[in-house]
């Protein structure tokens, strides 16, 4: 029996529910019974009336519901969500043991809570809401995670909502941040596997630091001993002080940002690694064109996304492409390449094509040593492309004889 008002849907958007797509888009809407209303719980019917699941409905965005349940007749109450939420903890007291104090606690979709993130750092979580249903129900939400942490021993004392992002617009949402309730510092030390980071929760990048590329930084680590290392886009120093802390020979980092740097300056001192690290303020492409061959071995390249929509991925093809063959360009015989793209619109295989370009154009063979992903706190939840955005490969460089 049907207990939230009906969405009809048509056959094209029912064939990608189907598959496991959590997003019905409204171009495939047919029908939105008149008593539904922005956040509130719709369920999604064929026009056959086939029962496809329940979610968050929305007037206002392109995503007209935002799947919860495939489950006909799931109350989604408060225990649902805390069901939902002590999963998304346990799981990450599976994959994150030795980093539960700075990592992704919910990840939306992929934790089946669309709309929805979550990230600890030390005793403050930091939030970010993009759906309306979310929203309205945050007070719950709020309470019931703190209550989840707390009840297993965590110290968790607060949380800062960044819901500052564009994307909330397109859901009638305003734009603000700043702390739910009780309050803390908004600036931290975290220890990500062992190695010490000042988080700036209110005005860093994202919800305050990358966490997405902690395993990431660890293979770094494991392979710069001895090594002449360059971290392009260092921005506050993550690759290069994982590299450093390996036992790089040296290490230089280079950021257009100048505050950027001076938080990786602050983060090296922290960790005693200020004498193998040097900070150059630099435009990256200006930078290795300035450049001779041989001067490292081994380039770091994690820019900031390139393209954040379809309609520029072109652009950013040419923009990957150029550090890319720049790059191996500069690296000599046996030399390594880390390189990755943290856009989503720049899917796999046109990130591989560009390599594969890249390194025809240098005259330079690559061998692969590694292809990853985000850190598994950012799981990727196969019927939903959109959580899978992180490329991340190591390559050696082989001259072409």
């Amino acid at each position: 029996m049907n207990i939230y008002p009906k969405v009809i849907i048509d056959e094209t958007g029912a064939g990608f529910l189907k598959k496991g797509q959590m997003w019905m888009y409204r171009n495939n809407l047919v029908l939105a019974d008149p008593v539904l209303k922005t956040g509130g719980i719709a369920s999604v019917w064929t026009e056959t009336d086939e029962y496809l699941g329940a979610g968050f409905y929305s007037a206002n965005s392109h995503v007209t519901v935002r799947l919860l349940t495939v489950k006909e007749d799931t109350v989604i109450d408060e225990a649902w969500f805390e069901e939902r939420m002590r999963r998304a903890w346990e799981y990450r007291k599976t994959v994150m043991h030795d980093n539960l104090t700075c990592c992704r606690i919910i990840f939306g979709e992929a934790d089946l809570l669309p709309g929805l993130t979550a990230d600890r750092y030390n005793d403050v979580l930091v939030t970010q809401i993009t759906s309306a249903g979310m929203e309205q129900r945050k007070d719950m939400l709020y309470e019931t995670l703190l209550q989840i942490l707390r009840e297993d021993g965590q110290d968790v004392k607060a949380v800062y909502e960044r819901n500052d992002v564009q994307v909330r617009v397109k859901e009638g949402l305003s734009l603000y941040k700043g702390f739910w309730r009780d309050t803390a510092e908004t600036e931290t030390v975290i220890s990500e596997n062992g190695l010490l980071l000042r988080v700036d929760m209110e005005n860093g990048q994202k919800t305050g630091y990358f966490l997405d590329q902690k395993n990431n930084r660890m293979l770094v680590r494991q392979m710069a001993k001895g090594k002449k290392l360059l971290d392009c886009f260092t921005h506050t120093g993550g690759f290069a002080l994982n590299a450093a802390k390996g036992g790089a020979a040296s290490v230089t980092a280079v950021d257009v940002s100048a505050s950027a740097l001076d938080q990786a300056r602050h983060n090296a001192q922290l960790n005693g690694l200020q004498d193998i690290v040097s900070f150059v303020q630099a435009d990256v492409f200006d930078y290795l064109d300035s450049l001779q061959p041989g001067a490292f071995d081994v380039i770091i390249l994690d820019p900031p996304a390139f393209t954040k929509s379809r309609k520029t991925v072109m652009q950013a093809y040419n923009g990957y492409k150029r550090i890319n063959r720049r790059a191996m360009e500069l690296l000599e015989e046996g030399g390594y390449l880390i390189t990755c793209s943290c856009s989503r619109f720049m899917e796999t295989d046109s990130f591989e094509a560009m390599l594969r370009e890249a390194a025809s154009e240098a005259g330079v063979l690559l061998r692969q040593i590694s292809c990853t992903q985000q850190s598994p706190d950012h799981p990727v939840l196969w019927t939903m492309a959109e959580t899978s955005y992180l490329k991340f490969y190591m390559m050696q460089i082989e001259k072409k004889q």
